[in-house]
């Protein structure tokens, strides 16, 4: 499979010491299988950052998310599981790093930190977290965590 990642300069090699932590599924390095959404990000990060919009592709044999050598999570929907991993990973305040190499599942919309917050103070439930993080079009996320699963990585 073929997997994009939208940025504002080129990478040459993955270094996850240089990943922004607090994010979805922790600090690691995040691709999607749309080219469009790697786009919009790219743009995105390049006005943020007032660089150049880049799109990187990369190639990963998917087989890889059913061996047994890799830990590999996958969220099939926006769910209470889910929600809570997004909050687990976003929370500054907790002390907590899974274990996985690899995630796969939605990606939350724009305004996560906002919902976070409230389930956070307890003005919504996890069943609304969940609700009310699914993206307007549901697209997977892919979480590189580990140098093991880094190398599976093959730039094009």
């Amino acid at each position: 499979m073929i997997l994009y990642h939208g940025t504002y300069t080129d990478i040459q090699s993955i270094d996850l010491d240089k990943s922004i932590p607090y994010k979805d599924f922790g600090r690691g390095f995040y691709l999607t299988d749309l080219l469009d959404q790697a786009e919009k990000m790219a743009a995105k990060k390049a006005k943020l950052y007032k660089g150049t919009a880049i799109v990187l592709c990369y190639e990963f044999n998917e087989k890889l998310l059913s061996a047994t050598s890799l830990k590999v999570k996958i969220f099939e929907k926006p769910d209470r599981e889910w929600a809570e991993f997004i909050f687990k990973n976003r929370n500054r305040r907790l002390s907590f790093k899974h274990q996985f190499d690899i995630v796969v599942g939605p990606i939350a919309n724009d305004g996560v930190a906002y919902l976070l917050d409230r389930y956070d103070e307890g003005s919504l439930t996890l069943d609304d977290l969940a609700k009310e993080l699914k993206f307007s079009k549901l697209n997977n996320q892919y979480f590189f965590g580990s140098e093991r699963a880094i190398k599976y990585l093959r730039r094009l």
